[in-house]
């Protein structure tokens, strides 16, 4: 297999302050999505899974989890402000989530803590993916899966803005938006070949990549 290029690492930088505050009120517009992520993790873990979501900015998706069974839900984000943000949110809806801060490719559990690895729409945005897979793959259960959800590098401009457009943001909003992704975003991501050319270097049993529409859903089992 060719080895795709991949950027250079650099240093992990969180979002905090009133960037964070916007940031948790934009995404929690949509809670719809976090509710049906939730329910679809839920499906793939036994009764009493202890779970991880990385980068979980406001966790929403630990919240939405730790209503849905008695699992052992915990959060992981650099950034102090959004852990904050969470740990509040959890309180006022009378759910016990593990928040944490903390950096992804230095994460503060033990080897083989949790049953279920999770990280939505933030893999893209870390300095050093290879160290955050390794990470992953530390922190995992022998057996047991993780998964990154995230945009797909090759997303079709058109298909990109009618998400955009399901999203709820008021129009000023939805037109920046739609020109971050475009031009910032979406040349973040990763592709494919990029997912395939890291993963062969972490020791997961196995992985499998899927495309679906703007996304790109990577599973891996440890």
């Amino acid at each position: 297999m060719a080895t795709a290029t991949l950027p250079k690492a650099r240093k992990n930088l969180g979002i905090e302050g009133k960037k964070a505050e916007w940031m948790a009120e934009m995404t929690g517009k949509s809670m719809d999505r976090w509710v049906e992520l939730a329910k679809w993790t839920a499906k793939r873990v036994p009764p009493g899974a202890a779970i991880l979501d990385v980068a979980t900015g406001p966790g929403y998706l630990c919240i939405e989890l730790a209503k849905l069974g008695d699992y052992a839900v915990s959060g992981l984000d650099l950034s102090h402000t959004l852990v904050e943000i969470s740990k509040e949110k959890a309180a006022k809806d009378g759910v016990s989530v593990d928040f944490r801060q903390g950096d992804v490719c230095n994460m503060p559990f033990a080897d083989n803590s949790f049953d279920f690895v999770h990280c939505r729409g933030a893999f893209k945005n870390f300095g050093d993916p290879l160290g955050a897979l390794r990470e992953m793959h530390r922190v995992l259960k022998p057996g047991c899966e993780g998964v990154i959800k995230d945009l797909n590098r090759h997303a079709p401009r058109k298909a990109l803005n009618q998400t955009i457009d399901t999203w709820g943001l008021p129009l000023p909003n939805r037109l920046l938006t739609k020109l971050l992704f475009q031009f910032r975003v979406r040349n973040s991501a990763y592709s494919k070949e990029q997912f395939e050319s890291m993963l062969v270097q972490v020791k997961f049993s196995r992985f499998e990549i899927q495309q679906n529409g703007i996304d790109i859903d990577v599973l891996m089992w440890k």
